[in-house]
């Protein structure tokens, strides 16, 4: 009988260097490519997020700013405002986006602060 192997976990995602942040912040380092998700619905902005990652990825992207608005209170309608400042990060941890996504963090004010997200992205393994 052979043993089935084990399916590697998809690696962690870690925050981003104080350093490299830095140079994104000071305009040292580039960003490849912008998303900007802001009136999206969950069900739209995860679709577009995943679409927007493989493409970048497959162009050879290293660092992406991933744009989701800052949110505010609830809107006067009683929806639930700043969900995608909140869901963002928890979908870019997750196992279905940890193949493209090596560190996240918190962009700088310069480019959108609150409302917005350096994406560090993994390296293409070998073509598809």
């Amino acid at each position: 009988m052979h043993a089935v192997p084990a399916r590697k976990a998809a690696p962690q995602v870690e925050p981003i260097e104080r350093r490299q942040k830095q140079r994104l912040a000071r305009g040292m380092a580039a960003i490849d490519a912008r998303l900007d998700l802001h009136g999206k619905t969950q069900a739209q902005a995860h679709a577009e997020l995943l679409r927007f990652l493989r493409r970048a990825q497959s162009d050879g992207a290293r660092f992406v700013l991933v744009i989701t608005g800052k949110g505010s209170l609830a809107g006067s309608d009683g929806s639930e405002r700043g969900v995608l400042k909140r869901q963002v990060p928890l979908w870019l941890r997750q196992p279905e986006l940890r193949g493209y996504v090596s560190a996240i963090e918190q962009a700088h004010v310069v480019h959108g602060g609150e409302g917005a997200l350096y994406v560090r992205l993994r390296r293409q393994r070998g073509a598809d």
